[in-house]
């Protein structure tokens, strides 16, 4: 069968997905047409069985070896391309040897290869270095990861084409089947890539991301706000035109329109229909209370290089290693924590007190029919400064308010979420539905809607009157450390520890953004205000930004010692804020980061040029031993952080 009929043979039985006749075939090929397939996905199923033994255990060694020597004797503009492959296949090879019985030889590998890989990797060599027998491989999160699915990596189709000639004339088949069955490679046309282009998107668990996980529309954009003004008191004005008839009559008033839905917004072309996603109507109660937030807003400072926020620090004592997490509620008035001893705790921030609801006696005295029934439910003796949840079994990781700080989210290592009401204070649900600790929660900018991350590798899209997820977002390769909701609620946001970011959508369930380029596990993620961008952090002090429209790096943000646990954008989207256990409190020019990106032409055929350091730092806030969990900017622009008192560290 010569090269001409096998490849119509083999598009007929793809066509009626015939694989193993057409994995016999491709057996009857020789190497060389084999190396054909490279730039496409391997016919390999989404689990491997097993590796395919070749032979002689020792011949390994020298083919990597081969391969070494090949990458660092190319020339510098295919070097760094060429590099990429090196560490999944000294991996697989590992595994490869391991799975056959060829321990020896493989613990000689990985001690001879593993310290000149990239440092961001010698964490999984490490972890890969354990297992030295094939029932170790079983249950094993990062082999069964590298055995179940391909390394992607990015190539141009030059350096491609000087690889493939590179095998087909040694004709080693140990790096030839690796290459065929456990490498994808996402050929573009074009120069290939520098070193530094490469390493802002390398690093993840499973290699980078393929253009076509970024291809899919994202509207980004913040749908036009309801309107609400009819809620609004009238301004009475006096009419200047007086009865001509009689001058002595006193002049009526007639209502003056609110400044402050005298502006007319303009609808954003990437926002999505309202109707896109179903959205809770508003009660009367949600829009005064939205009319009062838009008048705190028109009241707000914006922010900027001249005009830095003022920050006050809500430092908690004697609780070193035993809180987990804060959460403020959107108007600033309230502070919730979650403790390591299960429970949670609700302060007020306001001279306000934390009131009850009055016995069931005492509410059927209550006028339903009254404009402020909910103020009359509440007892007025009942106040405290601060109340106490008690219901899970475990450490509370998260916590999130609803917009209308009438409910609290919590999630814990009991593998629960519970819903707590903040005016009986307490519990109202407890959802089940993953199966190991749940890491976050969030709730949606709109109510209704909430989102988990767990331990389990999954995400999950719930709503508060419904006890089963609506959706399950799956494709991370390890724990979901952490989950944020789009401003637009369209869209959420997961952060892994496969160092991987995604963005979701709701309505479908399916990834639309895949993000590769953090060196550690990713735990915090912030939206802007527009939409556009979104910005991440990772335990080894990286902050990177995104731009969401065509899902690739824009800037990586330099000025963290330590993990970063919050991130924060101010109201009026200027200002970037970070915070991590280094006791550092970053702020960022944002506007002026975001105004470079809209004004350059970015090739998203492949990386465009990554902005890198700590240019756009505006100021540095140094607490004294106390590492942040929190950050907040009030409706006016005031910052407000949450730190730990580390009484040790003195």
């Amino acid at each position: 069968m010569d090269k001409s009929q096998l490849a119509i043979v083999l598009q007929v039985l793809k066509k009626y997905n015939l694989k193993s006749t057409e994995e016999s075939l491709r057996k009857e090929a020789n190497l060389t047409e084999n190396l054909d397939g490279l730039p496409q996905e391997s016919d390999v199923g989404s689990e491997l069985t097993g590796y395919k033994s070749d032979g002689d255990p020792e011949t390994y060694e020298a083919a990597y070896t081969e391969l070494k020597r090949f990458v660092e004797t190319s020339l510098d503009i295919y070097k760094h391309e060429l590099g990429t492959i090196l560490f999944p296949v000294l991996v697989h090879m590992y595994l490869e040897l391991v799975y056959n019985g060829h321990s020896e030889q493989a613990i000689s590998l990985m001690k001879k290869f593993a310290p000149e890989q990239e440092p961001y990797y010698q964490d999984d060599l490490k972890k890969l270095a354990i297992v030295t027998k094939r029932e170790h491989m079983n249950g094993n999160e990062l082999t069964e990861t590298f055995k179940s699915n391909q390394f992607i990596i990015r190539m141009s189709r030059d350096t491609l084409s000087l690889l493939k000639r590179h095998l087909n004339d040694k004709k080693m088949s140990v790096l030839i089947n690796i290459i065929q069955e456990h490498l994808y490679f996402d050929m573009y046309e074009g120069v290939a890539r520098s070193k530094s282009q490469i390493f802002a998107t390398s690093g993840a668990v499973g290699g980078e991301a393929k253009r076509q996980d970024n291809k899919t529309k994202v509207y980004y954009g913040i749908p036009k706000a309801p309107d609400i003004q009819t809620l609004a008191a009238p301004v009475e004005d006096e009419d200047e035109t007086a009865d001509q008839d009689n001058p002595d009559k006193p002049k009526k008033k007639k209502a003056k329109k609110d400044p402050l839905f005298s502006k007319k917004t303009k609808s954003d072309p990437n926002a999505p229909p309202v109707d896109r996603i179903p959205i809770p109507e508003l009660k009367d109660n949600d829009k005064v209370e939205k009319v009062k937030a838009l008048r705190e807003v028109s009241k707000r400072v914006n922010l900027g290089p001249e005009s830095l926020p003022s920050c006050c620090c809500y430092t908690l004592l004697n609780a070193n290693h035993t809180v987990c997490c804060a959460e403020i509620t959107e108007d600033s008035s309230m502070l919730a924590i979650g403790f390591n001893d299960s429970i949670v705790k609700v302060w007020t921030l306001t001279p306000q007190k934390l009131k009850s609801m009055k016995s069931a006696e005492q509410l059927e005295e209550v006028n339903v029919e009254a404009d402020d029934v909910l103020v009359r439910m509440m007892d007025e003796r009942s106040g405290k400064s601060s109340r106490t949840l008690c219901g899970h079994s475990g450490p509370v990781y998260a916590v999130s308010f609803s917009p209308d700080r009438s409910l609290l989210l919590s999630c814990s290592e009991d593998t629960t979420i519970r819903l707590w009401s903040l005016q009986i204070w307490t519990c109202l649900v407890v959802y089940k539905g993953h199966m190991f600790p749940v890491w976050d929660v969030k709730f949606s900018p709109l109510g209704y809607y909430f989102a988990s991350a767990s331990y389990d590798r999954t995400a999950r899209l719930w709503a508060t009157d419904h006890y089963q997820p609506l959706r399950l977002f799956a494709g991370h390769f390890s724990d979901v450390d952490c989950v944020q909701f789009h401003p637009n609620s369209n869209y959420i946001a997961t952060g892994s520890s496969d160092r991987r970011v995604c963005l979701w959508d709701v309505t479908t369930g399916n990834s639309v953004r895949l993000m590769t380029g953090h060196k550690g596990a990713v735990q915090s993620l912030a939206f802007a205000a527009c939409g556009r961008f979104l910005a991440s952090a990772a335990a080894d002090g990286q902050l990177l930004v995104w731009d969401l429209s065509h899902g690739h790096l824009v800037a990586e943000l330099l000025g963290h010692a330590g993990p970063v646990h919050c991130l924060g954008f101010s109201r009026c989207g200027n200002i970037l804020v970070s915070g991590g256990l280094d006791c550092t409190l970053n702020i960022w020019d944002f506007a002026k980061l975001s105004e470079e990106t809209s004004s350059e032409e970015v090739n998203v055929s492949h990386n465009p040029d990554v902005k890198s350091g700590d240019a756009y730092l505006l100021r540095k806030f140094q607490t004294k031993n106390s590492p942040l969990i929190s950050v907040h900017f009030t409706r006016r622009n005031l910052l407000i952080a949450v730190a730990v008192f580390d009484g040790a560290s003195t």
